[in-house]
Formats: C-alpha cells, sequence, structure tokens
C-alpha cells in the first residue's frame, strides 16, 4: 500500500501539473506519515540530499556557462565553428552541432547550450532560408552533447546517486566518445535532411581565416582543457575545477574579450542563483523519494523481477533502456537520476555491466526525453527561441531521434565506446 501511495500522490500531482520538486516532496510526505514514520524524516533526507559537497560542482559550472554566454565567448566559438564546417551542405545547421560540441565542453548543461547556441544559430539559420522546424531539431538534438561531455552536471548527480562510489573522473572520460559519436550522427542526418530540402551552404573563408578565428576563440576552447585536463589528472576535482572555471570565465570576459558589463555581471549571477536554488531544491526532494523506495526495497524486488523476465544481460539492457526512455518523456532528468540509479544501477551489475558504461546508457537515455514531450525541457526552449509550436518540431525531428537512438544501441551493446577511453588514463 505504501508504493501505491508514493506513486499515486507523485503522478497525480505531475498529471495536474505541479512543479517536479512539489510532486516529489508532496508524495514522500503522505507516504511517510501513512507509514507511521516522523514527518521529519523527509526534511532530513532532503537536508541530506543536499549537503553533499560535490554538488558545489553544479552552481559553479551554471555559473561559469552564464558568464561564458554573456561575455562573448559563445559567440567567438560559433565564428570558429562557422568557419570550420560553415560549406558542408546544410552549413548553418552543422555549424550548430559543431558549436554545440565545444560549447557543451564548457557548459555541460544541455538548457543552457539549447539557450546560448539556440539564441545565436536558430536566428540567422531561419534568415538564411532554412526551416524554423529544422533549426530547432538541430539545435536540441545537439544540445544533448554537452549532458555526455565534461563537465556534465547530470555524471555528477549520477556519481553521488551511485553513493559517491564511481569516479567522476572516469565518468567525464567515458562520455568523451558517446558524444563525439553523436555529434557524427546528427551532422550526417543533418546533412541527409538538408540535402534532400536543398537547404544552401556558406562559403569557406580561407585557412588564414579559420587560423585567426581559431586564436580569437582559443582563450574560451582553453577551459575544455583545464577542466577535463585538471580532472582527470588529479590536479584538482570537478568541484574546484568548477570554481576555476568561474574564475577563469572571469578573466576572459573581462580582461581579454572585454566585453562583459556590470550588468551582465550582476544578470549572469542572479540566473545562476535561481537555477541553483530550483536544481538544489529539486535535488533534495528526489532524495526522500529516493531513500524511501530503498526503505520499501523496491531494487531488490526489480532485480528480482528482472531474473524472472529474462537471464540474458542484453535483453535486460534492453528492457532498461525501453524503461527509462519512457521515464524521460515524463520526469526532468535530475531527479529522474537521483530516483533511478539506486533502482537500476543494481539491476545492471547483477547482469554484469560495468556502473561507468551504465551512467553513460543512463544519461544520453534521459538526454534523449529531455527532448520529448511532455517534459521536453530542452525542446521547450528550443521552440520558444525558434518562436513555433512543439508539435511543428515533432513533426520533423524523427530523423534525428533516430540518430539518437542508433547511438543509444551503439553506446549500450559495445561497453568499448565509453570503457576505453577511461582505461587508458588509469
Amino acid at each position: 500500500m505504501e508504493l501505491w501511495i508514493l506513486f499515486g500522490v507523485f503522478t497525480t500531482l505531475m498529471l495536474i501539473g505541479t512543479p517536479i520538486a512539489f510532486c516529489l516532496g508532496v508524495a514522500s510526505f503522505a507516504t511517510v506519515l501513512y507509514m507511521g514514520l516522523p514527518p521529519l524524516v523527509v526534511f532530513q533526507r532532503l537536508n541530506s540530499g543536499m549537503s553533499v559537497f560535490s554538488l558545489l560542482a553544479i552552481p559553479f559550472f551554471i555559473y561559469a556557462g552564464d558568464l561564458m554566454v554573456r561575455g562573448g565567448i559563445a559567440s567567438r566559438i560559433v565564428a570558429f565553428a562557422a568557419s570550420l564546417v560553415g560549406h558542408v551542405r546544410g552549413g548553418l545547421g552543422q555549424v550548430n552541432i559543431v558549436t554545440a560540441t565545444l560549447f557543451g565542453g564548457i557548459s555541460g548543461s544541455a538548457v543552457a547550450e539549447a539557450a546560448a547556441v539556440g539564441g545565436l544559430m536558430i536566428p540567422q539559420m531561419k534568415q538564411r532560408g532554412y526551416g524554423a522546424d529544422y533549426a530547432v531539431n538541430v539545435t536540441s538534438m545537439a544540445a544533448l552533447i554537452a549532458l555526455l561531455l565534461p563537465p556534465s552536471h547530470n555524471m555528477i548527480i549520477y556519481s553521488i546517486s551511485a553513493g559517491g562510489k564511481i569516479s567522476i573522473a572516469d565518468l567525464f572520460t567515458a562520455g568523451v566518445l558517446p558524444g563525439l559519436l553523436l555529434a557524427v550522427a546528427l551532422m550526417v542526418t543533418a546533412y541527409i535532411v538538408a540535402r534532400s530540402r536543398g537547404y544552401p551552404t556558406e562559403p569557406f573563408p580561407g585557412f588564414v581565416m579559420v587560423a585567426h578565428l581559431f586564436a580569437v576563440a582559443l582563450p574560451g576552447l582553453l577551459l575544455i582543457a583545464i577542466i577535463f585536463g585538471g580532472v582527470r589528472s588529479g590536479v584538482f576535482t570537478a568541484t574546484e575545477s568548477s570554481c576555476i572555471a568561474v574564475l577563469y570565465a572571469l578573466l576572459i570576459t573581462l580582461l581579454v574579450y572585454r566585453q562583459m558589463s556590470w550588468r551582465d555581471f550582476v544578470h549572469a549571477t542572479q540566473g545562476a542563483v535561481r537555477t541553483t536554488a530550483m536544481v538544489l531544491l529539486i535535488i533534495g526532494t528526489a532524495a526522500a523519494f529516493s531513500w524511501l523506495m530503498a526503505f520499501l526495497k523496491v531494487p531488490a524486488s526489480l532485480v528480482l523481477w528482472m531474473k524472472s523476465v529474462a537471464d540474458d544481460p542484453l535483453t535486460v539492457l534492453l528492457l532498461l533502456n525501453v524503461l527509462m526512455l519512457v521515464l524521460g518523456t515524463f520526469m526532468d532528468m535530475g531527479p529522474t537520476i537521483i530516483i533511478c540509479t539506486p533502482i537500476f544501477l543494481p539491476v545492471a551489475q547483477a547482469y554484469g555491466v560495468d556502473p561507468v558504461h551504465f551512467g553513460v546508457i543512463m544519461i544520453l537515455n534521459f538526454g534523449i526525453g529531455l527532448n520529448t514531450p511532455p517534459v521536453g525541457a530542452v525542446q521547450f526552449v528550443a521552440c520558444a527561441v525558434g518562436k513555433i509550436t512543439v508539435w511543428e518540431a515533432m513533426r520533423s525531428i524523427w530523423p534525428f531521434y533516430g540518430a539518437g537512438i542508433v547511438v543509444l544501441g551503439l553506446v549500450t551493446y559495445i561497453p568499448a565506446i565509453s570503457l576505453w577511453l577511461p582505461s587508458v588514463f588509469k
């Protein structure tokens, strides 16, 4: 009966449009009251869920990404990407994806990337004759690359949700090849769709201009090497690297590009504070919800059910993928990781799946969910920037979804895609 109350209250509140943090918190509170436990337990779990030192990395990375957008780093990355791939069929679509790949290694957030890159690219694409749906779909799917590349916020959340026993450095490294593979798959898809629609290419500016634009963008691009190299080499932790990212972003935007005004600085600070407050509230309530599921032995029950359904690890991974794809369409990514990791990870490990490999599978799954209604945060942002409805975007997004599913299948069934690079650094 406890599980019926927990999931029933949560589902009912979500269906009537209640914010996800309140859905999680109220469902946990109602279940605790029914079980006769002290209500204080919910608040203790909420507090402990937010009071994890490693979580400090998330607000600082959010802050660094906002500073870079407002300080001109993003626009210079776009210009460099345009010089590299603008001459390929569907030029601005290719530029969009390459920019997302480069910027994803700085922001670590799919929503931030959709807003930043989309704000720069979608108006240009529409002005040059690209369909608004094409511009939005390229932007929203390319934004998912940020989830796999360091400094991915969600990999930090996954590590914490797994009990803090999985190395964040290994997760950052494991996501690099899948992220690049997703970028290549989306570029091929963008080319095919652009060719079928007859979209134009941009003129190649010449190698001298490419070198010049690279030099201009280099101070911002160096942050990727600083974050990844520092964390991977053990010079500093992920939390320390986030603080360094903020300081570096301030130095570059103030002293090198000199584009950061006082108003931009204040707006970036306020935006980071608001986003951090929302993210941490969701993480805290999701931690309480997750603790209740562990207390009610949901993970153990799921392991037993899976073993009764299938003994083949490939089949189990397929079932888990389907479950995660469905869940990702109804819940935001952060709380879904916190809730599902303690449930699904023991199942995967029971069938011999490496936890680092499973983390990449989970994040890619839920990332695709961010681009799927009814709770597709990335798609909503891209559609808002492109000024079209979600329905208009959904009608033509299927080739890009197909590319994402193909990459998900490759990552799921070829563990070396995720695990080879971490093994090189061991």
